[in-house]
């Protein structure tokens, strides 16, 4: 098969997998350890890849612990040739002082399709586990590790996005059961803000989504990398192997999620006051990503104490607030009954105190109609007064008033009103030798600018 249909088949598969695979939520970081040569007899192990994490939210700390393998029947040399090769799918940022970036990895990157977006080098040590003193532990490797951070421009799905390639010199202590190396990346874009609304921000502080995997190749900058080098990947030994997130502050530490539920939390043995997310991996499932995911989120001294305050903050309000809404409510109402009446327009107002009817007064007849009478017409008088020096006469009164909405436009039983008139009604019946002499009725008409106002 010629290159060019190489390379299109290539092309052919990595389109087809980000396909497949673009459902499945990207990881935020993995890795893929690779061998110089295809098919290598050793393995990686054990294994620790740690994220620290502080509230500031800036760049993650992420640590990479690991050793290698040799089988019992073989020796180092025969096994381990060459250099070894990480893929990060991340941005990271370079460490200072270590010297120039490798062209050689730039080149490889960019005869592949690749753009280079960064270059530099990784801070990479050995670390002595069996050493007390803690400044002899660490030995650094002079050089680091260089590496490239790209990207693919163009084709059929766009700008994909970062990752790092990373080349790890060769180094007598990879071997050395004595060493664990320890190769350390200031990553961009490792934790993600979580979406909540402006209240949720504002009482419980914002929420993030943190996820660490290993041997994740679905992102499309890692996967043709990774596909073309398939036979290079180097797998987990029977070594411990743990994804491990660190959380710092953990007195201001909320977490609301970890998956997979399978994953431990605990406080740090070493840190004060962090506390520890961790997974262990499994290395029965070959090449399937493991993930870690946390979300999570930081609080001050002040949303500490957000469920005492929130109710208590509710209660005052409530109190404060009750009045003044009451108010509102009371003036409106009013504002809408003076300018609205709903109800039949042939129906006059309900009374208030005692109206007879004008069919009742027609039947009380001034000396024919006794007080016993009038009291089964009218019902008990509102006053009633006596003469003196003449006991068998007195005047019976009787008073109330209606509500008259004079009405602008009329819509059924809804209208508009222009105002209202108070209509006072009296009736004074005067009854001498407890028959009825003489009866007058009044009516006085005022004009108010609503139901409410004061009656006079």
């Amino acid at each position: 098969m010629s290159d060019g249909r190489v390379i299109r088949a290539l092309a052919r598969t990595a389109l087809l997998a980000t396909l497949l695979l673009g459902g499945l939520p990207a990881a935020g970081d993995a890795q893929v350890f690779l061998a110089s040569r295809p098919h290598p007899d050793f393995t990686v192990g054990p294994l620790y890849v740690r994220a620290a994490v502080a509230p500031e939210m800036g760049p993650v700390t992420v640590d990479v612990f690991w050793g290698l393998v040799v089988p019992p029947n073989k020796s180092a040399a025969d096994v381990v040739d060459g250099d070894l090769f990480l893929l990060w799918p991340s941005a990271v940022t370079p460490a200072p002082n270590l010297g120039p970036p490798d062209a050689q990895l730039a080149r490889y990157a960019e005869e592949r399709g690749f753009t280079v977006i960064e270059e530099g080098r990784l801070e990479l040590s050995a670390r002595n586990l069996y050493e007390t003193n803690r400044d002899k532990a660490v030995e650094r490797i002079p050089g680091g590790a260089p590496f490239v951070t790209l990207v693919r421009q163009g084709g059929a799905l766009g700008l994909t996005s970062p990752a790092t390639y990373v080349r790890i010199p060769w180094n007598p202590k990879l071997v050395n059961p004595v060493y664990l190396m320890d190769l350390r990346m200031q990553t961009k874009g490792l934790i993600k803000p979580k979406r909540a609304t402006w209240a949720e921000r504002v009482f419980w502080g914002p929420r993030y989504r943190l996820m660490l995997s290993f041997q994740d190749v679905n992102p499309r900058t890692i996967f043709p990398l990774y596909f073309q080098n398939r036979d290079r990947v180097l797998h987990l030994a029977e070594e411990p192997a743990q994804l491990r997130l660190e959380f710092a502050k953990a007195d201001h530490l909320k977490i609301d999620e970890i998956a997979p539920p399978s994953s431990r939390r605990e406080m740090s043995e070493s840190r004060d006051n962090t506390e520890v997310v961790s997974l262990f991996l499994d290395r029965s499932t070959g090449l399937m990503p493991q993930t870690l995911t946390v979300q999570f989120g930081y609080f001050s001294d002040t949303q500490s104490w957000a469920p005492i305050l929130i109710p208590f903050a509710f209660f005052v309000l409530g109190n404060l607030a009750a009045p003044i809404f009451k108010v509102m409510a009371v003036r409106t109402a009013r504002a809408v009954r003076a300018r609205v009446h709903v109800g039949r327009p042939d129906r006059p107002q309900p009374d208030s105190g005692t109206v007879l009817p004008s069919e009742v007064l027609e039947r009380i007849k001034p000396g024919e109609t006794t007080y016993e009478d009038l009291l089964r017409l009218c019902g008990p008088s509102d006053e009633e007064q006596e003469r003196r020096g003449a006991p068998a006469a007195r005047t019976v009164f009787y008073r109330g008033h209606r509500m008259v909405p004079q009405r602008a436009r009329t819509w059924g039983w809804v209208s508009t009103v222009h105002h209202w008139d108070m209509e006072h009604y009296e009736v004074e019946i005067t009854v001498e030798s407890n028959v009825v002499r003489d009866v007058q009725a009044r009516v006085r008409r005022t004009r108010l600018a609503h139901p409410d106002a004061e009656r006079s």
